[in-house]
C-alpha cells in the first residue's frame, strides 16, 4: 500500500483549518448582543400587541442584537493584531 506524499507545500498550507483568534473583548461583544436580543424578545412579549413597547421598541433592540451586536462580536480585530506579521 503507497501513502501520498505533499508535493507542494502552498497546497497544503490551502487546506489548513482557520482558528478564529477571539479575545475577551470579542466574548464582551457577543454577551452584550445576547443581553439586547433578550431584552428585546422581553420588550415584544410584553403589554398588547399595540403597545410602544412591543410595536417599535424590541424590533429595534432585536435587529441592532442580531444585524449589528452578533457580527461585530465574531469580526472585532483590535489594531494590534491587524498589523501583518513578518
Amino acid at each position: 500500500m503507497k501513502t501520498k506524499t505533499i508535493k507542494n507545500v502552498s497546497n497544503a498550507k490551502k487546506h489548513q483549518a482557520v482558528f478564529l483568534d477571539l479575545t475577551a473583548r470579542n466574548y464582551q461583544l457577543f454577551g452584550l448582543g445576547a443581553l439586547v436580543i433578550v431584552v428585546g424578545y422581553v420588550f415584544l412579549s410584553k403589554g398588547p400587541a399595540e403597545s410602544f413597547w412591543s410595536l417599535t421598541l424590541a424590533p429595534i433592540l432585536l435587529v441592532i442584537g442580531y444585524c449589528i451586536l452578533v457580527p461585530l462580536a465574531i469580526f472585532w480585530r483590535s489594531k494590534k493584531d491587524k498589523e501583518p506579521q513578518q
